[in-house]
């Protein structure tokens, strides 16, 4: 079986089959472009598997349509149709379909999905530019055409589009092109939000007779944007939107999941704990839970091992070596090993878990892969304030422990107070380790541990109980 493999700097995470979806991507049974009632022309997303890029592409014939029913003096440049499909995705102004700029959303989700937006837009519009400028579409007579009724209450257009499409040239047959237009750009945006590699991500898109192209994810839409511009988003509903976005069929919601074209997971696996995404996913290429042999790739929701942590079994990590403050920056350690993490599937008939399993000092440890991820969400990085020092707190102890000690206890690892440093050698197979085996509260992920950082970790964090610092 071809393992599924993600690289860590020098170190992988291999799990499941490796899924070849390349050979689905662009098997349309029919032209998006076909006959519709009344000898006219209709546009619809014909049923296959997409990535973003193949949408853009079809989205492309319905504006070539509009520039060949404009005809002259538009004369084929697509610059203001474009311009003002780029101020609809744009997240500031006027025609915003989104506005999240205005709303300063300041929480970690709202920050991550606000940058999401203003990615996703530039390069979606750019493709469309791309695009159009290579003339794919169908020829001018079949285009000229096209007619439909957009369903929708429209998208406001920038002043030069507003001229060109009610000009002497256009009228309500083009507007209504435009507005679905417009529209199957804001739900294709909009849909993949939850993905930090969303480019690469495939979907399938099914034809239904009461919705046009991407229209079925109105529904799922509408809510995932209630909650976002409600600031009351939360990881379990950004996956909530990403299975309906994928036509998973699933409505058990974990932490991620398994669809028929692969596995979603939170975005930080295979990154660095430091600077990857909290709230965002990622779709991979592999089939985590095997099927039978008769089966296609069955869906499957992941689920936490602890679905409450607060309530879940917690040790005492123990008193640990007292260490001095100016030694606290060297780490002591430096693992090798291990090199590689494997996921291990738990699945019963009711819930499925995934373990994250390492090797060191001749040693097996694993860690609930949902805690991990919610360790990760939950951490701490130094706060530097420029009065730290001011409400820098008395602490007692501080005390050094061996991560192998750490991840060979039960439950999830704390202690009663004072400070606990455990050192990673730099590994970010361990660090990730921990983050799934201390309770979330109070770690403290630290990059140097110079006392500058120090001090400023010392104020990070709840402000109470005992702090784990990690390095």
């Amino acid at each position: 079986m071809n393992k599924y493999q993600l690289d860590l700097k020098d170190k992988q995470i291999v799990w499941g089959k490796a899924i070849d979806i390349e050979p689905l991507i662009g098997k349309y049974p029919n032209d998006s472009i076909r006959l519709g009632t009344n000898e006219a022309l209709d546009w619809n997303l014909p049923a296959g598997i997409y990535r973003a890029k193949d949408i853009v592409m079809e989205l492309d014939k319905m504006l070539e349509a509009m520039l060949v029913q404009l005809g002259e003096p538009v004369n084929g440049d697509p610059t203001v149709l474009l311009n003002s499909l780029q101020a609809n995705l744009a997240i500031t102004g006027r025609v915003s379909a989104l506005p999240l700029g205005p709303l300063a959303l300041e929480d970690k989700a709202g920050l991550e999905l606000t940058a999401q937006a203003v990615r996703i837009g530039e390069q979606l519009v750019s493709w469309a530019r791309d695009i159009n400028s290579e003339k794919r579409a169908l020829a001018s007579e079949a285009l000229g055409k096209l007619e439909f009724r957009s369903h929708c209450y429209g998208h406001p257009l920038i002043p030069e589009a507003t001229a060109q499409v009610w000009g002497p040239y256009g009228g309500p047959r083009i507007m209504q092109i435009y507005n679905e237009y417009l529209h199957q750009f804001v739900l294709l945006r909009d849909a993949l939000l939850p993905f930090a590699n969303w480019e690469e991500v495939p979907f399938e898109v099914k034809e239904y007779s009461e919705f046009k192209g991407l229209r079925f994810l109105e529904p799922i839409r509408e809510v995932f944007l209630t909650k976002l511009l409600g600031k009351k988003l939360t990881h379990k509903s950004i996956v909530q939107y990403a299975q309906g976005m994928v036509s998973s069929g699933l409505n058990v919601v974990g932490y991620g999941f398994q669809y028929r074209l692969g596995t979603v997971l939170p975005a930080g696996l295979g990154e660095s704990a430091r600077t990857a995404a909290l709230y965002l996913l990622k779709g991979h290429p592999v089939q985590t839970i095997a099927a039978n042999e008769t089966q296609d790739v069955i869906a499957v929701s992941f689920d936490y091992e602890y679905d409450d942590y607060y309530a879940a079994p917690r040790v005492e990590a123990g008193k640990g070596t007292p260490l001095k403050e100016d030694i606290f920056s060297f780490s002591g350690e430096n693992y090798d090993e291990p090199i590689i993490a494997r996921l291990l599937p738990n699945y019963g008939t009711d819930r499925t878990t995934l373990r994250f399993s390492i090797e060191m000092d001749e040693h097996e440890f694993s860690v609930d892969l949902g805690q991990l991820f919610r360790g990760q969400r939950f951490m701490y990085r130094p706060h530097r304030s420029g009065n730290a020092g001011n409400s820098f707190p008395q602490r007692n102890t501080i005390s050094s422990h061996f991560a192998a000690d750490i991840l060979s206890h039960s439950g999830l690892v704390t202690n009663k107070d004072d400070i606990h440093f455990i050192a990673t050698g730099g590994n970010e197979l361990v660090l990730w380790a921990l983050l799934g085996k201390l309770y979330p509260e109070n770690a403290v992920l630290l990059d140097k541990g110079d006392p500058e950082e120090l001090e400023a970790a010392y104020v990070s964090g709840k402000g109470y109980g005992t702090q784990f610092l990690l390095l």
